[in-house]
């Protein structure tokens, strides 16, 4: 009898163990490995550094990286910009710590900022336990922008100013003024010695 028992039991523990197989797929899996598979969209538009800027930029060694991975982003899935986030984001912190002095103002120090902190907004996202691709997709999509007004910034800080221009003008009409003094005085000369040759 107390066999009996025993097997009842370990039978009812069997019983309870095995369950009807069940569709346990997410409908949303399906969607979400779809989402994650899409090649991301990004602006067309590329800014381009002027000369100077691109002379500085071309010995930032830190700066040619972070360009090259953004431009890698082009055409990229969603998931493999998941899988490299770490990596951009410290591409985006050592892009941030060794800006060169001559690039270095306010405005290229914000765009820096802004650059770092979409990376680790997308290493974030990435990071996730369940990620979001759409937001993923989003935060690249606004990495990409804003590495392109970083470039912006880079430019304009070696725009000539209004006073710039002033300036050089001045310049030009100081030149002009000084050169048709000197014609003047060379006219008198050139009349002065007809007259004499003239008269003689």
């Amino acid at each position: 009898m107390r066999n009996s028992i025993f097997i009842f039991f370990i039978l009812l523990v069997l019983a309870s163990c095995k369950s009807e197989p069940q569709d346990t797929q997410d409908p949303n899996a399906a969607s979400d490995s779809i989402a994650f598979q899409k090649p991301l969209v990004l602006p067309q538009q590329e800014v381009k550094l002027d000369s100077t800027p691109r002379n500085i930029a071309l010995k930032w060694v830190e700066f040619i990286t972070a360009e090259n991975e953004i431009r890698n982003l082009r055409g990229s899935k969603v998931i493999d910009v998941a899988d490299k986030a770490p990596a951009i984001t410290e591409i985006m912190q050592s892009l941030k710590a060794s800006l060169p002095d001559t690039l270095r103002s306010n405005a290229v120090e914000s765009r820096l900022t802004v650059v770092l902190t979409k990376s680790l907004l997308l290493k974030q996202f990435a990071g996730q336990r369940e990620p979001d691709a759409k937001k993923i997709e989003q935060t690249t999509t606004e990495l990409y922008s804003e590495f392109n007004n970083l470039k912006r910034q880079m430019n304009e800080k070696f725009l000539k100013t209004l006073e710039d221009f002033e300036e050089e003008l001045d310049k030009f009409e100081e030149e002009e003024r000084k050169q048709r003094e000197l014609d003047s005085i060379n006219q008198l000369k050139t009349n002065d010695s007809l007259q004499q040759n003239s008269q003689q």
